[in-house]
């Protein structure tokens, strides 16, 4: 089984209607459609951007206004996966739910359907600034090309959450992330590489990038798209498939192939996920 996945380093600047922001979600739909991609994954928060349109005096809209606009983010993600046959993975967007927001993960499948993920683990910047709230349970969707989960920035810092991923059958993990300084960026690209070799699976991450110079917490960016591997023959030496280029305006792509990770994890040079010492820690299963 095979799966060519695109990641998009989205570039946020300030817009002035939705149409602008669908427009810029279109071209990179189709530059990965141009690739023939099967997969395609959109950053943490990049809906910040609509925050930009502002209200009537210039300034930029506050959180709570991105709900007002999920209707029409869903639509748009639908479409576009109906039309291209891909799966796409629309970023996070804000959702509100019992008057608390969630920072949730959308699959929008080829035939309509849509899967959602909630960020599990919540920054102090998302609790102190936003009041958002935390998702309660882990989703592993199925899909024509392998099954997958998809875990949300600060959430891939937590190994037991991947583990569980990984115990329930997910062979990528797609981990959409917005992070603003080389500290954020590297603590979740660090902890990426972690994941891939300590349960032998693929991970598919991507940032924002550009600036949102009117919108609170959103006016830096640093990110950088990138396919891991384990790091192990037949891999690459340093466990990376493809990367783009840092703070760049780009989508990268390449082809996963899952046969070989049930090769390393049954004759790898290690082979960590089969020696996991369950008599010793807990099976996060």
């Amino acid at each position: 089984m095979k799966m060519r996945v695109s990641a998009v380093q989205y570039h946020l600047h300030t817009i002035h209607n939705f149409e602008e922001f669908a427009a810029q979600v279109e071209h990179y739909v189709k530059v990965a459609q141009e690739f023939e991609a099967d997969f395609v994954l959109f950053p943490e928060l990049f809906t910040t951007q609509l925050m930009s349109i502002g209200d009537e005096h210039g300034k930029a809209l506050p959180i709570e206004a991105l709900p007002s606009f999920t209707e029409s983010y869903r639509t748009l993600f639908q479409g576009l996966a109906k039309q291209t046959g891909m799966h796409i993975i629309g970023g996070t967007h804000i959702t509100s739910e019992e008057e608390k927001l969630y920072n949730t993960a959308f699959l929008f499948y080829p035939d309509g359907r849509v899967g959602e993920q909630k960020k599990l683990h919540i920054t102090p910047t998302e609790v102190k600034e936003w009041n958002m709230g935390a998702g309660d349970s882990l989703q592993v969707f199925d899909t024509d090309k392998g099954r997958i989960a998809i875990l949300v920035c600060y959430d891939v810092e937590f190994p037991e959450i991947v583990r569980m991923a990984r115990a329930r059958g997910a062979d990528v993990l797609f981990a959409p992330s917005c992070t603003d300084d080389r500290h954020g960026f590297h603590r979740v690209r660090y902890t990426c590489h972690a994941r891939t070799i300590e349960n032998q699976i693929y991970v598919v991450t991507t940032g924002t990038v550009g600036a949102l110079p009117t919108v609170d917490f959103m006016r830096a960016n640093f990110g950088q798209a990138a396919v891991l591997t384990p790091n192990d023959v037949p891999f690459p030496p340093k466990g990376i498939m493809v990367e783009g280029e840092i703070n760049g305006d780009m989508v990268v792509t390449a082809d996963l192939d899952l046969d070989l990770l049930t090769l390393v994890r049954e004759k790898g040079s290690v082979t960590t996920w089969r020696d996991r010492r369950t008599d010793l820690y807990t099976d996060w299963s």
